[in-house]
């Protein structure tokens, strides 16, 4: 029988560490008064430059060229806006004596954000999978999310305090959108500076969600919701969201497999279709969702993501050390996405 093997360090992300020290030093030192409102002024300034950079960053040619394989393009979307979002409806069962009714929001939310970007890549890379399909599927994912998470959250949240008024509406094409947008439009004579500081503009991406983290944190110390949450709900939290985990890394897998995909596009499916945008769902979060709810919706979602990092890893290290299949089997597969 083969041995499980870990990998000797697993990832624990130092943007997560920095995330947990700025809900600290919210805890410690939250903004009060005229700092507060300052405070949220820039946060909703950072939002802004954040999707700005997506825009700017995003190669519409890319996403269209990934047209090709939209089969599995289809599969990840079903998977990110229709699978994951039902059994997020489906964990309601579980109020209120598993979750709280506020961290069933966050849990809600969470299941009805876009998919990854980077990590999915990255993972997709390591267990030598399809990386040009799953630049495509993190780009086409995003791009959908900016509409449809806001729609999804007004049709599903909208008794939970994020149901779509026409202030919440101006507040997504404002800060969300038109800077989006606006990035797309300078692309080309942004195009030479960006990939020039490439490195720099990441840190201000991660600045910024750091700043809207510790404003939305600040309002819920202020107002006093942490005495809503106790250990033992956070760790039941856990535990929900490993089997949530578990089961989208399952039924993205059988699909795949079912499907008749190669296995280059299973392992893209399986690492774009089980995880969700921390980037996109912090941002998000805040224009939703109003008042010190924010936090309670913010926490699942960070949860989640260091989860999801820890496990991705061991599945993608597991899958680039696994023999390559027979090549009846592969040449079967291989077949299958070409005669579509």
């Amino acid at each position: 029988m083969r041995r499980l093997r870990f990998p000797s360090s697993l990832p624990l992300d130092p943007y997560i560490a920095a995330l947990v020290g700025t809900v600290l030093l919210a805890a410690l030192l939250p903004a009060r008064g005229a700092a507060a409102t300052t405070a949220g002024g820039v946060s909703t300034g950072a939002v802004a430059l954040l999707f700005f950079l997506y825009g700017a960053r995003l190669s519409t040619r890319e996403a269209l060229d990934g047209l090709r394989h939209w089969r599995l393009h289809l599969t990840v979307l079903a998977s990110t806006f229709v699978l994951f979002p039902l059994l997020g409806l489906a964990a309601r069962g579980l109020v209120p004596y598993v979750l709280s009714p506020q961290l069933y929001t966050g849990l809600l939310f969470l299941c009805l954000l876009p998919s990854t970007i980077q990590s999915s890549i990255a993972f997709t890379s390591i267990a030598r999978g399809n990386v040009a399909a799953a630049i495509c599927a993190g780009s086409f994912s995003s791009l959908l999310g900016l509409l449809v998470t806001p729609l999804l959250a007004a049709l599903l949240l909208g008794g939970h305090g994020a149901g779509l008024s026409a202030d919440s509406v101006l507040g997504i094409v404002l800060q969300l959108l038109v800077p989006f947008l606006a990035g797309q439009a300078l692309r080309g004579p942004l195009g030479g500076f960006l990939a020039r500081h490439k490195k720099v503009l990441g840190y201000v991406d991660r600045a910024s969600i750091l700043l809207v983290v510790y404003t939305a944190f600040s309002e819920g110390v202020v107002q006093g919701i942490w005495h809503q949450v106790t250990p033992l709900r956070l760790l039941a939290l856990l535990g929900v969201e490993a089997l949530l985990l578990g089961l989208m890394l399952a039924a993205t897998s059988y699909a795949a497999r079912r499907l008749g995909f190669s296995r280059p596009d299973r392992v893209t499916i399986v690492f774009c279709g089980s995880k969700k945008s921390l980037a996109s769902g912090l941002p998000m979060a805040t224009v939703l969702f109003g008042g010190p709810q924010a936090a309670l919706v913010l926490l699942p979602l960070m949860l989640f993501h260091q989860m999801q990092l820890i496990v991705c890893a061991v599945i993608a290290r597991r899958r680039a050390a696994a023999p390559p299949e027979p090549a009846t089997y592969a040449a079967h597969a291989a077949s299958v996405p070409a005669a579509r």
